[in-house]
């Protein structure tokens, strides 16, 4: 876990997915602690079924006064994720990618995507997004990496900085309730299967 710098990546500017709005990023930890799950895409099948996956979460967070939050690197396919319903959390918008990048969250080549995307991690997510019914799309940036930051109340301190190492990379469920100290009733999905159809998307 590289370290994070939270009062320079907190003054990264956010634009909030329903208002329009921009916040510091500093402005979701303030009071309370904060689940950030950086999403590739919105419309990524993987990334939709993970956010179904932490959404699982959101009430049992709600319960313990933490906010889940999920942040794209563009306003591309937004509409879409929404009208889905695949996240029960506050939806923002990183268009300048600032977070991303400051975060460690690694941008794929043309040459790494592919192989990045037909790997086992990636094609077990996809097999669970299509058991679910989770479709997606290629809309977008195809080749920016997602991850989790998770940070304290008042940004005391970073608990978890996850950097996706290929696009099937998740936390487990019942690791970010231990971090944040929270039982949880949960139950972990089955992970889609990811393969070149898929894991691109």
């Amino acid at each position: 876990m590289a370290n994070v710098d939270l009062v320079q990546v907190g003054k990264n500017l956010l634009k909030n997915g329903d208002t329009g709005e921009s916040v510091e990023l500093q402005s979701l930890w303030q009071d309370q602690p904060v689940v950030l799950f950086f999403l590739r895409r919105f419309g990524c099948q993987v990334c939709r079924w993970m956010a179904t996956e932490i959404s699982k979460l959101e009430p049992d967070l709600r319960a313990s006064g933490v906010a889940l939050v999920g942040v794209g690197p563009e306003e591309l396919g937004l509409k879409d994720f929404k009208e889905g319903r695949f996240f029960k959390g506050s939806i923002y918008v990183d268009e300048q990618k600032k977070s991303y990048k400051d975060l460690g969250f690694k941008r794929y080549t043309a040459l790494t995507v592919v192989p990045a995307a037909l790997g086992k991690k990636v094609r077990d997510a996809a097999a669970k997004a299509n058991a679910e019914g989770i479709q997606g799309n290629f809309s977008g940036d195809l080749l920016q990496s997602g991850g989790m930051l998770i940070v304290a109340k008042g940004g005391e301190k970073v608990l978890v900085h996850f950097i996706q190492d290929s696009p099937g990379d998740h936390l487990p469920l019942e690791d970010i309730a231990k971090v944040l100290g929270i039982s949880a009733n949960a139950k972990a999905g089955q992970m889609p299967v990811c393969n070149d159809a898929v894991c691109t998307r």
